[in-house]
């Protein structure tokens, strides 16, 4: 599994949205590689922002 699967993996067994922080915790991934995927989750609207700095998989 690559970091990217794990951090999709991370949001996907979450009930809340998360930072970019909680999704490192939960992952394993550091942390400017959660950035880094997180930006291009964003980018292709694969996570959308439901409050500020939280994150969630688009529905």
């Amino acid at each position: 599994m690559d970091d990217k699967e794990k951090v999709i993996e991370a949001f996907k067994n979450s009930d809340e949205p998360l930072n970019a922080k909680k999704v490192s915790e939960i992952s394993g991934v550091d942390k400017k590689e959660v950035d880094k995927i997180m930006k291009e989750l964003k980018k292709d609207e694969t996570i959308v922002s439901p409050k500020r700095c939280y994150w969630t998989l688009a529905e």
